[in-house]
């Protein structure tokens, strides 16, 4: 068996757009709900006074979801780890639309748990 883990990373973000909690709630439904994750609760968040970015994290039943934005550096990162193998998404126009990012890097992992 093995599971996928995707780690995004975003440039040229408005810096109102990674400050603003339900921005980040959106991009968050939006992969939940376009990959069939399963939430086992609601998603937790944490804003830092001193810049307004966010760390964000979300416990599926497929493992998790976590973002850590930096608005002061106009960039973000994304986290997505799945325990089984499932395609991914269009990350950068998702990233582009929801988080206005000018440029997105992705890296892709299948994780191999049995090595049997």
């Amino acid at each position: 068996m093995t599971g996928i883990e995707w780690l995004i990373e975003t440039f040229g973000s408005p810096e109102t757009a990674l400050r603003s909690e339900t921005s980040l709630r959106i991009l968050f439904e939006s992969i939940v709900t376009d990959m069939g994750l399963k939430p086992v609760g609601p998603p937790v968040w944490h804003q830092f006074p001193d810049t307004g970015g966010f760390t964000g994290i979300w416990l599926l039943q497929e493992s998790h979801l976590t973002i850590h934005t930096f608005p002061e550096f106009r960039s973000a990162c994304l986290n997505v780890f799945c325990c089984s193998t499932r395609p991914g998404l269009d990350w950068q126009t998702r990233l582009h639309v929801l988080l206005g990012a000018t440029e997105v890097q992705v890296r892709e992992f299948h994780r191999l748990y049995d090595r049997r």
